[in-house]
């Protein structure tokens, strides 16, 4: 069941998820990432429902892991934990379509939920990135490279660049691909 963290809003056949924790930038606590593999089970289990649409409160789409949290229980706890694993197991295998709205910067697992979507629609303020290297935690490096190819999640995954900060020009494609999606 959703909680205060994912605010959950049904119109007609559409779920739209807000990840609810501006003030930490949304990132992806223990209760956050449990809300959302919840949300995405109650959404697959009724067969009303066939779009989710997951967006973040505030000026940040997801900062990914909740560092704090991570500093707290220690990184292999959080990641090797079952909170991580049932929730990476839902993003990867959501059953229904699940779009990106992406207002803002999304980083680390913020960048895992967009680049698992069927569709990404990115406000001009979006950002994308993997910044893990810089702490030692490693990236979902196959949806990254299914988005934007091998070479490109290489660098993006090994250097901890942004997608803006990338020296390829084809990584602007995720960018100008959710823009060009709106019409702009």
């Amino acid at each position: 069941m959703p909680s205060e963290l994912l605010l959950v809003t049904r119109n007609e056949n559409i779920d739209i998820l807000t990840l609810n924790r501006p003030e930490q930038r949304n990132a992806l606590n223990t209760e956050l990432r449990d809300a959302v593999r919840e949300a995405f089970a109650e959404v697959e289990a009724d067969d009303t429902r066939s779009v989710a649409i997951i967006t973040g409160a505030g000026r940040v789409f997801c900062a990914g892991y909740d560092l704090k949290e991570i500093q707290s229980e220690g990184m292999q706890t959080i990641f090797d934990g079952e909170s991580s694993k049932n929730y990476s197991e839902a993003l990867r295998t959501f059953g229904k379509s699940l779009i990106a709205a992406v207002n803002g910067a999304a980083m680390a697992g913020g960048f895992d939920i967009a680049a698992h979507s069927d569709i990404r629609i990115a406000a001009e303020s979006a950002t994308f990135g993997h910044p893990e290297i810089k702490f030692g935690a490693g990236v979902m490096y196959g949806p990254l490279a299914d988005l934007v190819g091998g070479s490109v999640a290489s660098d993006i995954a090994f250097t901890g660049r942004t997608v803006a900060e990338a020296p390829v020009a084809a990584l602007q494609s995720v960018k100008q691909a959710a823009i060009a999606r709106r019409g702009e």
